[in-house]
């Protein structure tokens, strides 16, 4: 499969291009230099020509996947780094043809088209020259120079060294499993909105158009061969939305929660999602119950990413351009049934979705999140009604952001008890998708969770903090 079939999930189902090879390596050349130089991958491929776009990103990604090896590789090859724009392509180059079983392309067309890109991308000839002679090299001595890279744990791993001790720290049992899992291609899963369809008629309705598809969880199907979005049966209609299978956990357990306390008597639930954009987990609220749901996020233009998910699905909530931090400049006074805090974090469980996240990323940041998750926590707490339920997650695998997080919330707060919830979600390739709850070590986003309930007090009352 070529990369100009290759679409926006990682990355299968884009309309094919015409555009030569050598053009799309070095649009991809470009989105691995701006993410080395510390701009997200999303915004530098925001910015390739449209018709090169799809392509481009397929060979970036698959470039990000293997940058750790592809840059110990240059460094054997020349120990002095050429310029960025250079250093790039060859890297890229390096990453995608340093095994002939993972190449998109056989490995000496990749290499003719990338010294071409090299040819009419640089004002001399000189850079070309020495990619020329650097990627030839390497086709004559691959073997022994990919022999000599694999006792360095980046250039094995493709991960920073921090992120790599941290896993093992977190989780010794399986650190080596997430790392294989983030360098994979993730599936694309859907979601079927309770509201028009069932799994089992949306499963037949695929089968009658010729896609393969399994079920994965309790809402959830997850296509053989992921597709260009708007080629999905349904979609457009709001019969489906894309939503990993860890992620669809997230309604269900809140409104399972809150069961057991409510009656068909009362009002309709009223529900806080917390930093809601894009919407997937508002709308997945508003599929399976008739609540009043608040969606926040702190971007006005992540908001109309929210507004555009519900109006696609026929869905109503009250969206708000606001801190969840700042209740006091935002909250009407009246408490919720519900809380849905998913975090932000440092995003360490989707890497397989946005590979320029571990490059991006400092060890620093985990602490300044986890104090920003705390602090969202604290604020969002008084507003939640006694004997209501908060679901606290964060798309991460760093225990610093999960079970850390909860345990220190709950041991601060007398009135917050821990419930049962799946807790670590770990992307593990090789399971069977036959339930994520039931099957935790999936072919899903690594994932925490945590369902943290309010004791029911005598005259509790909260004021805006």
């Amino acid at each position: 499969m070529t990369p100009s079939q290759r679409g926006a999930t990682g990355e299968v189902g884009a309309k094919p291009s015409a555009a030569p090879l050598w053009r799309l390596l070095q649009a991809a050349a470009g989105v691995v230099a701006a993410v080395v130089g510390g701009q997200s991958a999303t915004a530098a491929i925001s910015s390739v020509e449209g018709d090169l776009r799809p392509g481009a990103q397929a060979l970036a990604f698959q470039a990000l996947r293997q940058l750790g090896r592809a840059q110990a590789l240059r460094h054997l090859l020349a120990r002095r780094a050429p310029p960025p724009p250079a250093d790039a392509l060859l890297c890229t180059a390096l990453a995608l043809c340093w095994r002939d079983s993972e190449a998109p392309y056989e490995v000496f067309t990749l290499v003719d088209q990338c010294v071409e890109a090299a040819k009419r991308g640089f004002g001399t000839r000189a850079q070309a020259n020495f990619i020329n002679a650097c990627l030839r090299r390497f086709l004559r001595e691959r073997e022994a120079l990919v022999a000599a890279t694999e006792q360095d744990a980046v250039a094995h791993w493709n991960h920073p060294r921090w992120w790599i001790e941290r896993l093992k720290q977190d989780h010794p049992q399986k650190w080596q499993q997430i790392l294989q899992a983030n360098n994979m291609q993730p599936p694309m899963t859907l979601r079927v909105n309770a509201r028009k369809s069932t799994v089992a008629q949306y499963l037949s309705r695929l089968q009658r158009a010729g896609v393969e598809a399994t079920q994965v969880g309790e809402y959830g199907v997850i296509l053989r061969w992921p597709v260009h979005v708007h080629d999905i049966p349904g979609f457009v209609a709001g019969e489906v939305s894309v939503q990993d299978a860890a992620a669809q956990l997230a309604a269900p357990l809140l409104l399972r929660a809150l069961e057991p306390s409510r009656s068909s008597t009362q009002s309709a639930l009223r529900i806080l999602d917390a930093c809601a954009a894009p919407g997937g987990k508002t709308a997945h609220l508003l599929e399976l119950a008739d609540a009043d749901v608040t969606a926040l996020d702190i971007a006005p233009e992540r908001c109309r990413r929210i507004e555009d998910t519900l109006q696609r699905l026929g869905l109503q909530a009250r969206v708000l351009a606001a801190d969840a931090g700042q209740p006091a400049q935002w909250w009407d006074g009246r408490m919720f049934d519900a809380i849905l805090l998913d975090a932000p974090c440092t995003a360490s469980g989707i890497v397989r979705r946005h590979p320029d996240i571990r490059w991006l990323r400092r060890e620093s940041d985990i602490e300044q999140l986890a104090a920003l998750q705390a602090r969202l926590l604290a604020a969002l707490w008084p507003l939640l009604r006694p004997g209501g339920s908060l679901l606290y997650c964060t798309c991460s695998v760093f225990r610093a952001e999960g079970e850390v997080q909860a345990q220190t919330f709950v041991a601060h707060n007398t009135d917050a008890l821990l419930r049962p919830a799946p807790g670590p979600l770990l992307p593990l390739t090789g399971a069977k998708h036959n339930g994520v709850q039931d099957n935790l070590e999936g072919d899903h986003d690594g994932f925490y969770y945590a369902l943290l309930a309010k004791r029911a007090q005598d005259g509790a009352s909260a004021q805006i903090p």
